[in-house]
């Protein structure tokens, strides 16, 4: 899997200004947390998007945590942990957290 570190918030703004119909998720993970770790491990197993379909975003938690609450009040989502997000025109489209996140529902989302 070929991720993009979110490490700044020029890298956000470029998200959120991103109008050019491409579909971009968001992986929140906390490095912390074995629920995290799982999913994510789980994630990167099933993952078989093309990447030309689809722009994959990594953002530590911990390490990066004024992104993830600006993440939270510039796209009005509740914070989770783990928490996938897809965006499309620089607004969400969807969010996942937990257990509910899955290749299979991303896809869904992607007409896939």
């Amino acid at each position: 899997m070929n991720w993009i570190a979110l490490t700044n918030n020029q890298q956000l703004d470029a998200i959120k200004a991103n109008v050019e119909d491409e579909y971009i998720a968001i992986f929140k993970h906390s490095t912390r947390c074995g629920i995290s770790r799982m999913v994510l491990k789980n994630f990167e197993k099933e993952f078989d998007i093309p990447e030309s379909e689809i722009t994959m975003y990594f953002l530590d938690l911990l390490k990066f945590r004024e992104i993830s609450n600006n993440i939270a009040g510039d796209f009005d989502v509740l914070h989770q942990s783990p928490q996938l997000l897809l965006l499309k025109n620089g607004k969400v489209i969807f969010t996942a957290s937990h257990g509910d996140i899955s290749v299979e529902s991303l896809k869904f989302q992607l007409g896939k």
